[in-house]
């Protein structure tokens, strides 16, 4: 698998990511852990059955990165300089522990990089689905890539 080059992406590509990644409570667990957050909805089995979700809710930056490494292996494996940001990230739907989520991506827009002309800016638009086909997180990311031959 590797990304492609800045000048082999054209406005409306659209990338059906083949890797698909079922969460386990592991994966949460982990996570959290891992950065600090304490959120009872993550963490605490008898605060998050009382409520609203009824069960223990993934922690939603987890659901991000996991979006965002999905897709890496289709867009901008070995043709990143650097991700330089991410916007109108939403998370429109819950994650819970057994889902399995696949990533979608669409080339929303292209600029040519004014400080360094040998590589451009992809702005993606990724989008992350649950089993049941609804989107649980979205969001553009601007990345800067190489132009073909100059990385």
């Amino acid at each position: 698998m590797t990304g492609r080059y800045y000048d082999e992406w054209q406005v409306g590509d659209s990338v059906t990511h083949d890797i698909r990644r079922t969460v386990t409570e592991t994966d949460n667990l982990l996570f959290s852990c891992m950065t600090h957050n304490p959120q009872p909805l993550h963490l605490d089995r008898e605060a998050a059955e009382a409520s609203e979700f009824g069960r223990i809710l993934v922690n939603g930056t987890f659901t991000f990165a996991l979006m965002i490494g999905l897709s890496v292996g289709d867009t901008t494996l070995g043709t990143l300089v650097a991700n330089l940001g991410y916007d109108k990230l939403a998370m429109p739907a819950p994650v819970f522990i057994g889902d399995t989520l696949r990533a979608e991506t669409d080339v929303a827009q292209l600029t040519d990089s004014r400080s360094r002309p040998s590589a451009g800016i992809v702005t993606f638009e990724h989008r992350l689905l649950n089993q049941r086909d609804e989107i649980v997180c979205r969001c553009l990311r601007s990345a800067l890539l190489h132009r073909k031959g100059e990385a």
